[in-house]
Parts: C-alpha cells; structure tokens; sequence
C-alpha cells in the first residue's frame, strides 16, 4: 500500500520496518521527523550512527572534531585505512549517506564547551553521548536538563559497558533522573580511564552503541519502554545483563532540591586542579617552553607503539615499565611527562618526580589530546617525522 509520507524509494528501504507490528509506517514517520545529535563519532558513536541513519532518523547531527587515527579501526567501523587522517564527522557523514541518501545528515567540527552545548541541544529531540571523557559527560547531562531534552547516555572501558536515558519526561509531566543523581561528581582526577588509557574489546563499543541507537529510536517513535531511572550494565566476558535502579537524589546539584547549576559549566578535572599548579603545566604554556631555548626533559609515559605513532619526542617510558626505566631520567633537569590525555602522566607523576627532583617535575595538563586541541605544534611528530 502505497503511503504519500514516503516515497517510492523510501518505502523499499524502510519495508521490513513497515511490518513490524506496533511500528509501521507510523513509527518510521515519527523516526523521519525525528532529530536525534550523536555527540562523539568514535567507538560508541559509529555503531549509534549506523543504525540511526539506516533506520531513517531523518535529521542527525554529529559532533566531532577528531581524525581518524590507526587505532580506531578495530572498533569503529565507519572507518578504513583509506581515512586514517581524515575528519571522523566528515568521512561518517558520507558513509551513512551511502547507506540511506534519504535523511539529513549535518557534521559539527567543534567540540562542545559551555558556550555552545545549549544551543546544540536546543536542536535536536534526543541527544546521544558517545564520548569518551567526563568532562563533556557532566556537561551534556547538565544542558540535557536545563535544555529539557532526553539524553541517551553510555560509557564503556575494557570489558564493561552501561547504558541509560536520563532527563526523559513521561506523560505526567516528570522527568527521569539524570547523571548526577548516580554519581553527582565527576572521579578525581586520575582515577578514571578512558579507551584510550585502559583499552576496550572492540565489540563492546558495537554493542552498547547499538543500544543506544535502540533507546534513541524507541524515545522517537514512541514505542517500548525507554531505559529511564536505571541503568544497565553490561559485562561482555560474562555476558551478564544487569539492570540497576536510579532514584532521584534530593542533594543533586543539577535537579534536587537546592539546584546550584543554573547554567552548563565544563567540570574542571584536569591535572591542574588535582596536583596543583606547582606539578602541572597547559599545553600552551608548554609550547611557549618548547620554542624559548630553556632546555626541557620530555618523558612520555604511553606505550612505545603511541609514542612511534604520534609524540612531543623525548624519552619513552612505559607506565608499566616505569620501575626499571627510571634511571633514564636525568636529575636536576626541568621535567615534563605526557601521556594522551593525561591520567598516565599524573601516575607516574610521584616517581619521577622523586628522582628529577621536587618541583621540577609536571604533569602535561590533558596530555596529547588537550596539546593538540589547543593547537600546539612546536614539537609534534608523527611516525617519528617531526612536522
């Protein structure tokens, strides 16, 4: 049966969604009207994209300003050898386009920042976190509920993953809780990892952004029942599926009783505010340093197969070989230890700090991605070729 809301080609690409009962050409309707922002077009973000685009969500935003690096292959599909170097958004955006040249797809070569989440979110109906990093977690899950709008949340390392939507309001009028009645701060400083610091099992990231895309479209179209006030864990090695409860949370800065966010604000849980000015240093600041001509120790503290890929140069010491490698350190020179985003170089912090001296040693504040992001080129190299 022919329905005017879809075209001739439009209906045989969406045909095995018109037979699903309780769905149907309504239920691709509302996902055609549908405007859903992927923010994060990496592990979570290219399976969520994949079947958001496929499914005929007709208006899909991405957020991303990285490139396409040789890692990400074994998780993030969208990608080939062929990109390696090339924008993620861009080079996403044409793929899902291949796929379904029915829908409206937009890239966003930004990142988010408290100055423009709101006004991106204020765009689209639902808005899906496939980042990898608490600083923009806190700073979606709050303009997600000062903007009014659900936010399908994920977060993965190793072997683990979760998944829940947050800020839903139901047909009463009461919205679900969000973020900040889980875990109402960020973890210190150091604490946490991400992908890029504990690694992830490649599937895991396929699956849980799978899901996303499952509660995102379900959120859309009106049907089941959204994950809202719980949350669910999955663990891959054992493939237990467990669902925890969430409850508002009276003290909740954001939603409870005596809100103090009014506005987004980006949480600052960087290296600097963990160990103090005295043992860190900004990206820009360390450009300043690489190009005066004050002598500086640079001690990267990733794996050798990191620091051949892409570094500021310097001694390669391996977190995990950091004890049998730190007579490599020469004392009583100023120091500056590195890492990707700044967790490992802040471990290593201490021990090489011991044996640099006191108050010579700091921490890169955000590591490569926050040197890079800041623009900071003086001594970057990549595949060991100085640019």
């Amino acid at each position: 049966m022919s329905d005017e809301r879809f075209s001739g080609d439009e209906q045989a690409h969406y045909a095995r969604h018109f037979l699903v009962k309780g769905f149907g050409p309504e239920g691709q309707a509302r996902l055609k009207a549908g405007k859903v922002l992927v923010v994060g077009a990496g592990g979570l973000g290219c399976p969520a994209l994949m079947y958001l685009a496929a499914a005929g969500v007709g208006h899909i935003g991405i957020v991303e300003d990285d490139t396409v690096d040789v890692s990400n292959l074994h998780r993030q599909l969208l990608f080939g050898v062929g990109d390696i170097g090339a924008p993620k958004g861009a080079v996403a955006r044409q793929k899902l386009l291949d796929n379904n040249p029915h829908i409206d797809i937009r890239h966003f070569a930004e990142r988010l920042s408290q100055s423009n989440v709101l006004a991106y979110v204020q765009g689209y109906d639902v808005i899906v976190d496939a980042t990898d990093n608490f600083t923009t977690k806190y700073l979606l899950n709050d303009a997600c509920y000062l903007g009014g709008k659900p936010l399908v949340y994920a977060s993965i390392s190793q072997f683990e993953g979760q998944v829940g939507v947050f800020n839903l309001t139901d047909a009463e009028g009461r919205r679900s809780t969000n973020l900040r009645d889980i875990f109402p701060e960020p973890p210190p400083a150091g604490l946490a990892q991400n992908c890029g610091e504990a690694g992830v099992l490649g599937v895991l990231p396929g699956i849980v952004g799978s899901i996303q895309a499952l509660e995102a479209i379900k959120i859309l179209a009106g049907v089941g029942e959204p994950a809202a006030n719980r949350l669910m864990l999955f663990d891959a090695l054992s493939l237990h599926l467990r669902q925890v409860s969430v409850r508002h949370r009276a003290s909740n800065p954001l939603s409870g009783e005596r809100p103090s966010i009014l506005q987004p604000r980006e949480i600052e849980a960087s290296c600097a505010v963990a160990v103090g000015e005295r043992y860190a240093i900004s990206p820009l600041a360390l450009e300043r340093r690489l190009r005066s001509d004050v002598p500086v120790q640079l001690i990267d503290v990733r794996d050798e197969h990191e620091h051949l890929a892409i570094s500021l140069g310097g001694i390669n010491m391996p977190l995990n070989q950091l004890p049998q490698r730190l007579a490599q350190a020469a004392p009583a020179v100023d120091t500056v230890i590195y890492c990707k985003s700044g967790v490992r170089s802040l471990k290593a912090l201490s021990a090489i700090n011991a044996i640099v001296g006191d108050g010579q040693c700091r921490s890169l504040t955000g590591g490569l991605d926050a040197y890079l992001a800041a623009g900071c080129l003086a001594r970057l190299s990549r595949d060991g070729v100085p640019q």
